[in-house]
């Protein structure tokens, strides 16, 4: 009985993670209310979670703030792309099924697949940020690049990250489970996905700058 609030047995560790997604959940949700703030969040976020994915995790709150300052300029130049192609996708949506003409079939598949693209370089660019140095638009491409390397696992992180929508939309009454998991949980499962993608960039950091400029960050924006 006393083995299992050791804590090194499954039990413990199993708590102790809940814990630390408790707490970085919270934090995050927190962090992104002033709304320009939710890129170095997130940055922040999954700089704790593929640390914790790895094994490798040591102060949570301390890890987060310390990548959320760390990568607070580039984070939130990323995230403001992002919310203005959003809010620039859902007004072209709105105009396709508002306007008094018939857009071509073709535009509207384009739409799409564009939105698709966005979403998969939305899942992968703050956890891209949070672990290599690189410019604003570098940083973008080679998220790109890496959904499209693993895309079988982008297609399961985003179901991933659709989960908690879709518990809340059939089962309101988990709320409070989704307030304290429902951004953290799936991006830990997320982080263990993407971990192994990460590691192909990083043991021969030279050939990577060459090949696909993962790293070599510097001031300038491109």
């Amino acid at each position: 009985m006393g083995r299992i609030f050791d804590m090194d047995s499954p039990v413990m560790r199993f708590l102790t993670v809940m814990a630390d997604l408790m707490i970085l959940n919270i934090l995050t949700i927190i962090c992104c209310i002033p709304i320009i703030t939710a890129g170095a969040s997130l940055t922040g976020l999954h700089y704790v979670l593929l640390k914790m994915a790895r094994n490798e995790e040591g102060y949570i709150v301390k890890s987060f703030f310390k990548s959320f300052k760390q990568n607070f300029r580039q984070a939130t130049i990323i995230w403001l792309i992002i919310l203005a192609f959003i809010i620039i996708f859902i007004g072209d949506i709105m105009i396709f099924n508002y306007a008094a003409i018939e857009f071509p079939k073709a535009l509207r598949i384009f739409l799409i697949v564009l939105g698709l693209f966005m979403l998969m370089v939305a899942i992968y660019v703050f956890p891209v940020l949070s672990r290599f140095d690189n410019t604003v638009m570098n940083t973008i491409k080679n998220a790109l690049f890496m959904s499209i390397l693993s895309f079988p696992k982008t297609l399961l992180m985003l179901i991933l990250y659709a989960l908690p929508v879709v518990i809340f939309y059939f089962t309101p009454i988990a709320a409070p489970l989704i307030f304290l998991f429902g951004i953290s949980a799936p991006s830990y499962f997320a982080a263990m996905l993407y971990s192994g993608t990460f590691k192909k960039f990083e043991p021969e950091e030279e050939e990577i700058i060459d090949r696909f400029e993962i790293n070599g960050k510097n001031d300038e924006v491109n």
